[in-house]
């Protein structure tokens, strides 16, 4: 990718949307009706690449190309034609390298902040989540099962970032290439912000990559993450859910973390009744016993394992009656 912020800095394009396909053809007349509606009044091209679609994608491509162009959009179509896709990272690279514009807008082959979810309805909890994180929360709550704070269709950063923070993970199919890209966006020091429009309709359909990542890959990447950002900074710590979520946070931590966890807490009885969780799957001997507590007789910093939004409004209560402050006392973990 040598060589190319030089080309986008002489191609007088301002924004390159970012279109990788496969199979969209059933959802490219929304997507690239919504590309001809923008308000922007700047220079844009579309750059479409095809992972070897097999339907007609190309055809529906092609029939918007005079429209397009007619708006002013210039358009870069290219793909490959081998007997299997090369998943959402290639795709995307592969358009980036050919585009030109100074900023990239990522498209994603559905129609593109807040955003409205179509069908209605559908991932209700989600689109809450994403779409009333407060700014603070955007860096904070990185480590949810949620995946990225912003969501991909609405990312937008300059080519000069992208080679920065450096190309997509090309693993293909169950590869979370969006949360690796944004995880090292971070580590680089890469802000997060959301404007509080709503800009995109994020469509949701059983054929969605994201449907492919397997869960235990999302774990694993979040409890890497973790240890790295936060786990590395304190010395001791409580885990907030001494059931079934709580304990395999905590037989998925490193040795060195795991002797930090100094107690859990809950507030089911019949858990702080029986005392101490301990770790019997640990060939380390004796056997780690943690003590569980009510979560009024544990201390912080909290690694909180409820799920969000899911205790009524419980959860949020209790946090709160703490008087802790989210980032400083307590990350949410799912």
């Amino acid at each position: 990718m040598d060589g190319g912020g030089e080309s986008a800095a002489s191609s007088g394009i301002d924004v390159s949307v970012i279109l990788p396909m496969y199979n969209a053809s059933c959802w490219l007349d929304d997507c690239l009706q919504s590309v001809l509606e923008q308000d922007f009044q700047g220079s844009m091209e579309l750059s479409v690449f095809d992972d070897a679609s097999t339907d007609d994608s190309r055809a529906v491509i092609g029939s918007w190309t005079e429209r397009l162009q007619e708006r002013g959009i210039a358009m870069v179509i290219s793909g490959h034609n081998s007997d299997q896709p090369k998943g959402a990272g290639y795709a995307k690279n592969r358009a980036v390298i050919q585009s030109r514009g100074r900023f990239l807008c990522f498209q994603d082959a559905i129609v593109g902040c807040r955003v409205r979810r179509t069908p209605e309805g559908s991932t209700e909890r989600y689109t809450r989540w994403i779409n009333t994180l407060s700014q603070e929360q955007l860096l904070t709550q990185v480590y949810t099962s949620h995946g990225p704070t912003v969501i991909m269709p609405t990312w937008f950063f300059s080519r000069r970032w992208f080679h920065k923070v450096g190309i997509f993970n090309e693993g293909g199919k169950g590869v979370p290439e969006d949360l690796l890209f944004f995880y090292q966006n971070l580590r680089l020091g890469g802000g997060v912000v959301r404007l509080e429009e709503c800009l995109l309709v994020y469509r949701y359909h059983e054929l969605a990559a994201s449907h492919f990542v397997l869960e235990e890959t999302m774990w694993n990447l979040r409890v890497e993450f973790l240890q790295e950002r936060v786990l590395s900074q304190w010395d001791s710590f409580t885990i907030w859910n001494a059931g079934k979520q709580g304990r395999k946070l905590y037989r998925s931590l490193s040795p060195a973390n795991r002797k930090k966890v100094k107690a859990f807490c809950d507030v089911d009885e019949n858990k702080i009744k029986k005392g101490f969780y301990t770790y019997e799957e640990t060939e380390e001997r004796p056997k780690p016993r943690v003590p569980i507590l009510h979560f009024r007789e544990a201390s912080p910093p909290f690694l909180v394992c409820v799920k969000l939004d899911m205790t009524g409004g419980g959860l949020e209560e209790n946090l709160l009656s703490l008087k802790l402050k989210e980032g400083l006392h307590y990350y949410h973990f799912n």
